[in-house]
C-alpha cells in the first residue's frame, strides 16, 4: 500500500498544573476514538502515528474503563503526541475515499511541574524555553483550571485561582526572557488561548457561563496580567485573545471503584476547537491589520490550514481548496444560524463532499455545545 502523504498539520497546546487531568484528558480523547460507538458514527478515524505512544494511551483508557485505574503522570516530561486524522472508507457510500493524503493533529502536553517549580539551573531554564518554543506553531492553547481545587477552596476560590494564574504568568515571563533575548516578537504564535475547566463532572451545577463569571470575578486582574505577558510574545499583539473562550472538560465520570468513560464532557470538542476556533478570528484579524505583512499572511495561511484540516482533501485539487476557503471566509452559511448549517451539512453528505461535511459538522458540534452551555465562544 502506498504510504499517505502529510497534507496539513494542526497543533494544540494544553497547559495545566500537575494533577489537573492532562494525561487523563489525552488518554480519554484517544481511547474514546477507538471505541466502536465512535467509529460507527464518525466520518473520520484517529490513529497515533507513534504506535507505542498510542498503545500507552489506549492502555490508560482501558485501565480506567475496565479496572477504574487512573494513569500515572509523566513528571517533568514534555511530550508531543501526533495523531493522523483521515477519512474512514465506510464514510463514503460511492466512489473512492479522498483520504490518500493524511492530516495530523499535534498535541503538546506541557509538564505541570514546570509551572509550579522554579528552574534550578540556567540550563534547566533554557530547556524549558526550548520546549516552549516547540509549541509556538500551535493555533490554539488550552489553560486548564482544576475543578477539584475549586471544590477544595469553595467559597474562597480566589486562593487557588490567584496562585494558578500567578504560576502561569511567572512561568511565561521567565520563558519569554530566555526565548526572546533580543525582544524580537514572533509572527507565528498561539493566538487563541482558551480556559478549560478540567474534571467538570465534579461541579455538575456549573455551566460554562458561570465558569467564565467565576474567573472574571475572582481573578480578572490576574487574567489581564497573563494576557499582557503572552501577548508580548506575538508580533501584532492585537491579533491575540486570552480569556474570551471557555470550555467545560470532563474525561469521564469518576465514582468510588468505577470510572464511567462513556460520560464525557467536552472531550469530543477538542478537534472542532482546534479546527474552527481560529478560522474566522484569523480572517478578521488579518483584515484588520492595516499594514498587512507577514503576520497577516501567516493568519490567512493558518485559516486555510483550518479549513483543510480533516479534509481527506487531495491538495493537488487547488481549485477545490480555494472554493471551500472562499465560502468560509465570506461565511455565508455560518451567518444564517444552525438550521442553515445543518441543511448545508446534509447536502454535503449527499454529494459525498467529505471536507465540507466535516467542517460543517464541527460547526454544528460547537453550536450544540454553546446551546448546552458547555462552550462559550468569543463574539469578536
Amino acid at each position: 500500500m502506498k504510504p499517505s502523504k502529510v497534507a496539513r498539520e494542526q497543533q494544540i497546546a494544553v497547559f495545566g498544573e500537575s494533577g489537573s487531568g492532562k494525561t487523563v484528558l489525552l488518554s480519554s480523547f484517544y481511547g474514546a476514538a477507538l471505541e466502536p460507538e465512535f467509529l460507527n458514527e464518525s466520518l473520520y478515524g484517529i490513529d497515533a502515528t507513534d504506535t507505542a505512544q498510542g498503545r500507552r494511551l489506549h492502555q490508560n483508557f482501558l485501565g480506567m474503563k475496565k479496572t477504574a485505574t487512573t494513569p500515572a503522570t509523566n513528571r517533568f516530561s514534555a511530550t508531543k503526541y501526533v495523531f493522523s486524522v483521515r477519512q474512514r472508507p465506510t464514510a463514503v457510500k460511492r466512489g473512492k475515499p479522498s483520504g490518500k493524503e493524511e492530516l495530523r493533529l499535534v498535541w503538546h502536553d506541557y509538564p505541570g511541574e514546570w509551572l509550579e517549580e522554579d528552574p534550578s539551573t540556567p540550563e534547566e531554564l533554557k530547556r524549558r524555553a526550548d520546549t516552549f518554543s516547540e509549541l509556538v506553531g500551535a493555533d490554539v492553547a488550552i489553560l486548564l483550571v482544576d475543578a477539584q481545587n475549586l471544590l477544595v477552596n469553595a467559597g474562597e476560590e480566589e486562593r487557588y485561582l490567584k496562585a494558578l494564574l500567578a504560576n502561569y504568568t511567572r512561568h511565561v515571563s521567565r520563558v519569554r526572557s530566555e526565548l526572546l533575548p533580543d525582544g524580537q516578537r514572533l509572527a507565528r504564535f498561539p493566538r487563541v488561548w482558551t480556559f478549560g475547566l478540567s474534571k467538570a463532572d465534579l461541579l455538575p451545577e456549573m455551566n460554562v457561563t458561570e465558569f467564565r463569571d467565576l474567573l472574571v470575578e475572582k481573578v480578572g486582574q490576574e487574567i489581564n496580567l497573563l494576557q499582557n505577558e503572552l501577548a508580548a510574545f506575538a508580533e501584532e499583539p492585537e491579533a491575540f485573545s486570552l480569556g474570551e473562550d471557555f470550555v467545560l472538560l470532563s474525561s469521564a465520570q469518576f465514582q468510588p471503584g468505577k470510572i464511567d468513560v462513556d460520560r464525557q464532557i467536552g472531550v469530543r470538542l477538542i478537534l472542532p476547537i482546534a479546527a474552527m476556533l481560529p478560522l474566522s478570528r484569523n480572517v478578521r484579524w488579518a483584515k484588520a491589520l492595516r499594514s498587512g505583512g507577514k503576520v497577516a499572511t501567516e493568519l490567512m495561511k493558518n485559516a486555510g490550514t483550518a479549513v483543510s484540516f480533516l479534509g481527506g482533501l487531495n491538495l493537488s485539487g487547488k481549485f477545490k481548496l480555494v472554493a471551500v476557503l472562499a465560502s468560509f471566509l465570506s461565511e455565508p452559511v455560518l451567518e444564517h444560524g444552525t438550521a442553515k448549517v445543518q441543511e448545508a451539512y446534509e447536502k454535503a453528505l449527499e454529494r459525498h463532499d467529505f471536507l465540507t461535511a466535516v467542517l460543517l459538522g464541527f460547526r454544528l458540534d460547537l453550536d450544540r455545545a454553546v446551546e448546552e452551555r458547555v462552550l462559550l465562544e468569543s463574539p469578536k
